[in-house]
């Protein structure tokens, strides 16, 4: 059995939502919504890849990151710069097993992670 890949948005799913150019402010404080620590540990505990997305700019990096890192959201890589439209998975199936290697949930804005079990 191979390690899981998740693939999570930041703002609006790990922490709440804002208006973008609040996010740009370096001291900015973050809400985290409930569960997110919780969830995040019990899948890096079960040895899942965790990657987050989002349409932030990568010129914002450095600052992201120190939002994040006060959190206390860990992850292994940060995708940036990807935009708010549609985001679409393509993924190929093993040969010898024809069970789907991909899956989606879409969650309502600031629900948060807490009730998602992979």
């Amino acid at each position: 059995m191979r390690a899981k890949t998740i693939f999570l948005d930041i703002d609006g799913t790990l922490v709440e939502h804002n208006p973008p150019y609040l996010n740009s402010i370096p001291d900015m404080n973050l809400i985290l919504l409930p569960g997110t620590l919780e969830k995040l540990l019990e899948w890096d505990k079960n040895g899942y890849n965790i990657i987050l997305t989002t349409g932030r700019k990568e010129s914002m990096r450095v600052v992201t990151e120190k939002q994040l890192s006060k959190l206390g959201i860990f992850y292994d890589k940060l995708l940036m710069g990807i935009g708010g439209g549609d985001r679409i998975i393509i993924n190929d199936r093993k040969k010898d097993c024809k069970n789907n290697t991909c899956f989606a949930y879409n969650i309502d804005r600031n629900e948060g992670i807490k009730n998602i079990d992979i």
